[in-house]
């Protein structure tokens, strides 16, 4: 051993401890908490010792991909982008906090904003990668929705097609994708403009479009295929796709698909704490939203092995917590005493 190793401070605290604790913390997810709730030990961490755990990782996507890499069928599968926003109502001093539309709230609010990458079958939810919005670094949401689908190419994914929001719809999102070989399905605005059986270029919202699907050229990337679906208060969404051979039914499949990453965001906020950092520091805030997707995957294997949802795996930490009290209950009324 060198002198200086004898010197050295050993961490008493490690990812797993802290995602062990985002998974059974029913709401709590400080530090002081995770310390409270340690098992009895002649030695038990203290709450800056989660801190530093914090501070000191370099926060890196790519660990995420490490343990979701196994859950995946690389040549199966939809890919589905979106982003989320971390509600942060009451920071003041917390970095990486901006104004950002919420679909929950659906108004802006503080928070962070996660935009995710998600692999499923309709069965799995398994988050592949993340990028965290952050004004400091003059990426926009564009940017990292492109760093996350040259990763997932490198990394060989060859899903059956890539679904996402129109405010992903950008001609260099729509190349990409064609660029990696694969089919993306999106909605687009209204007001996109497409030309149709070369009758001039003009919004979607003129365009006869039927609901099976109608060849329109879209201007910078060719033809695709546009579906208008009338909706209930008498509006019409459009979606598109470049496989000119989607039928409507495959396309009904595959946009019930982009409600699976609706689902993940709810899980990921109800049963690992994602937004319950109070941390001030980006690097701290940055390792925790990691730690909290590693501990929903977790949920998301254990879960699919027993046929059981997120909640109910979730409960059932804190039930057995309430059947050891009510085997021994200690919060009663005080013995009276006699005269």
């Amino acid at each position: 051993m060198r002198f200086y190793d004898r010197f050295m401070s050993v961490p008493k605290v490690f990812p797993s401890d802290y995602i062990d604790f985002l998974i059974a913390s029913p709401k709590t997810y400080s530090g002081a908490e995770a310390a409270r709730v340690q098992p009895a030990a002649t030695d038990p961490p203290a709450h800056d010792a989660f801190t530093r755990l914090l501070t000191r990782l370099e926060p890196d996507p790519g660990t995420l991909w490490t343990e979701a890499e196994p859950q995946v069928r690389r040549t199966d599968g939809v890919l589905v982008v979106d982003d989320s926003t971390l509600d942060k109502p009451y920071a003041r001093a917390i970095e990486l906090v901006t104004r950002h539309w919420s679909g929950k709230h659906r108004a802006v609010v503080q928070g962070i904003n996660l935009v995710s990458l998600l692999w499923t079958d309709g069965d799995r939810h398994i988050p592949c990668d993340y990028r965290i919005y952050d004004t400091a670094d003059g990426r926009t949401k564009n940017d990292h929705f492109g760093d996350m689908i040259r990763a997932a190419y490198a990394r060989g994914l060859k899903p059956r097609c890539v679904v996402f929001d129109g405010w992903y719809g950008s001609l260099d999102n729509l190349t990409l994708i064609r660029n990696c070989g694969w089919t993306w399905l999106t909605r687009l605005k209204s007001n996109r403009l497409v030309n149709k059986d070369r009758q001039g270029t003009r919004a979607l919202k003129d365009t006869a479009l039927a609901a099976t699907g109608t060849q329109v050229w879209l201007p910078g990337f060719g033809l695709v295929t546009v579906f208008g679906i009338a909706t209930p208060d008498g509006g019409t969404v459009y979606w598109a796709t470049n496989d000119r051979s989607m039928t409507d039914l495959t396309r009904l499949q595959l946009a019930q698909f982009s409600w699976a990453i609706e689902h993940y965001h709810r899980g990921i906020k109800q049963c690992t704490g994602v937004e319950r950092c109070q941390c001030r520091k980006a690097r701290a805030q940055r390792n925790h939203i990691g730690l909290a997707l590693r501990a929903f995957l977790r949920f998301e294997a254990h879960c699919f092995a027993r046929g059981v949802r997120w909640v109910e795996a979730k409960t059932a930490i804190i039930r057995d917590a309430v059947r050891s009290y009510l085997a021994r209950p200690h919060i009663t009324f005080p013995i009276a005493r006699t005269a």
